[in-house]
């Protein structure tokens, strides 16, 4: 069963467009969705909570990450044996306090900075992407305290889409060849 569904996945990610010029793939909608609002939703707390469900890996792709919680979250999955690999916007990490990326950096996990782009404006947690319980946590949410407290801010968590999650994990990895290995 296990090759049949990276089989699936393998042939998903063949299928995927290689450039903008071609059309996006649509898929059939599956699994489950939830959808959260700060400030009246724990939106942190549901970020966490995905990742700590997290059994193979955890992709994050971030413009920002200065939540001590979801640091927290993913050094755990990374002491629990999960894979857990980060892309941060260069420019952003250089005008904030890098005290989170030291932490992550200290716990092995490594990170790359995005500097392909004006913004990095990604944010995105990919959870176990070659699995049927896949997670996919993107939305307008930055993974900060202030996203959670001071700001109007969506998190959207799609789960149990192998597909939506194997697209998501290819558009991680491009986007990883384009960074640089953050050297404290």
């Amino acid at each position: 069963m296990r090759r049949r569904t990276w089989l699936a996945v393998a042939f998903l990610i063949l299928k995927v467009p290689a450039t903008a010029q071609d059309t996006p793939p649509v898929f059939t909608a599956q699994g489950a969705l939830q959808a959260a609002f700060a400030p009246w939703d724990d939106l942190e707390a549901l970020a966490c909570e995905a990742i700590a469900g997290a059994r193979k890996q955890v992709l994050v792709q971030a413009y920002l990450l200065t939540s001590k919680k979801i640091v927290s979250a993913l050094v755990d999955a990374h002491g629990r044996g999960a894979d857990v690999r980060v892309l941060l916007d260069a420019e952003q990490l250089a005008r904030v306090t890098p005290s989170m990326a030291l932490v992550l950096n200290a716990a092995g996990i490594p990170i790359w900075l995005e500097t392909k782009y004006q913004n990095a404006h990604n944010k995105i947690i990919i959870i176990d992407a070659g699995r049927s319980d896949a997670i996919v946590v993107t939305g307008s949410f930055n993974f900060t305290w202030a996203a959670q407290h001071k700001n109007a801010e969506n998190m959207l968590i799609a789960r149990n889409n192998l597909t939506l999650a194997a697209r998501y994990a290819l558009n991680w990895e491009r986007h990883r060849q384009d960074a640089i290995l953050y050297k404290p």
